[in-house]
This record gives C-alpha cells, structure tokens and sequence, in this order.
C-alpha cells in the first residue's frame, strides 16, 4: 500500500511548506485550510497530521464516489462526487478539504508534492 508517512527521528519546523505546496496544487493559492494535511501541536510537539489511507471516506460516500486504487490510495472520482461532505464528516482527522463553491472533495492522493517541498525531509512517500 502506497502512502504519505511521517519519518521518526526528525522534526516539524512548521514552516507550512508542505501545506503550502499541497494547497496550492489543487487550489493554486495558498490557504492553510485547503490543504490535504494539517501542522497540529500535539503533546508540545509540532507534528503533521496526514491521511492515512483509511478509508472511512469511502465508506461515507453515497455517491461511491470515492474508491482504492491498485496502489491502495483512496481517490474521489470528480465526476461522480457531488460535493455532499459525508466524507470530510466521516473523516477521523479532518483532512478531506470541502470548499464553498466547489464542485467535489479533495483528499490526500499520497503524490508526494508536500514531501518533496518539506526542507526538513519529514514526509515521504512510501509502500507500507
């Protein structure tokens, strides 16, 4: 299963890159809020929250419009979502992005544009 990880060992300077460059390939601008993962202060330490991959979304769809590839990365077919947000509810971490006006969803496709921004190289795209 491919999917976004957070590396042990190294730390988040939440400079807001990855969520930078997240936010700007699927919306071209930066917003903290349209980006497919978070920089949270959990216990004192600054950490990403990422998709995990789980699911849940999926689940919720009743469009059924959001299925797992080959790969095993839950993907929103946009011809088919309608923008509903049973998914962003479903979410466990609150990562699916619903913006007002928007046609559909998005979600972490585990592409690798955040890690690759991240100067700390604290993401990583990898098969678990």
């Amino acid at each position: 299963m491919k999917k976004l990880i957070v590396k042990n060992g190294v730390e988040c300077q939440a400079c807001l890159a990855c969520v930078q460059a997240c936010s700007k390939a699927y919306y071209k601008e930066f917003h903290q809020d349209k980006a497919c993962l978070t920089i949270d202060l959990v216990g004192g330490v600054v950490t990403p929250t990422i998709c995990d991959q789980c699911g849940k979304c999926a689940e919720a769809c009743p469009e059924k419009a959001i299925t797992q590839n080959k790969a095993g990365v839950y993907m929103i077919n946009k011809k088919q979502c309608q923008g509903c947000g049973k998914c962003a509810e479903a979410c466990p971490k609150h990562l699916i992005v619903l913006v007002e006006g928007a046609a559909n969803a998005t979600k972490c496709v585990a592409c690798g544009l955040c890690a690759k921004a991240c100067p700390m190289e604290l993401l990583e795209v990898a098969d678990v």
